[in-house]
């Protein structure tokens, strides 16, 4: 089994670096619209990042599944991936796997409604 909560303190690093060499190296070199790109990509690793150290914990539990995990974990990547690869010269059309990103974390908190609610019926 994948040790989730270590996966999520890798993913707040990567948000914090992708950050700060956001803020720091591309302000200059990017247009206003590529940094926003840039800047909602790193929001969204933040929030995934922090949602995935909680899902580590409810999976430790046994409270939440590693489907979970895996759906956030991969959606972040395509999500922000797409739109960090954008910011850094990628061709604009790459922007229409971001929604495909998006789709999966929707459905890594939709299962984890899901699963929850399920082991709340059964008393627990």
């Amino acid at each position: 089994m994948l040790n989730w909560i270590s996966i999520a303190a890798l993913n707040m690093a990567i948000a914090v670096a992708l950050g700060a060499f956001g803020a720091h190296s591309l302000k200059a070199i990017v247009s206003p619209q590529q940094l926003e790109w840039w800047q909602t990509a790193t929001l969204y690793w933040f929030i995934h990042g922090l949602g995935l150290l909680l899902v580590g914990i409810l999976i430790r539990l046994n409270y939440a599944t590693q489907t979970t995990a895996w759906l956030l974990q991969v959606g972040v990547i395509i999500f922000a991936g797409s739109l960090y690869a954008m910011t850094l010269g990628a061709p604009r059309w790459f922007g229409a796997i971001t929604p495909i990103g998006g789709v999966l974390m929707i459905a890594g908190w939709l299962w984890l409604a899901v699963t929850t609610s399920r082991l709340n019926h059964a008393g627990i």
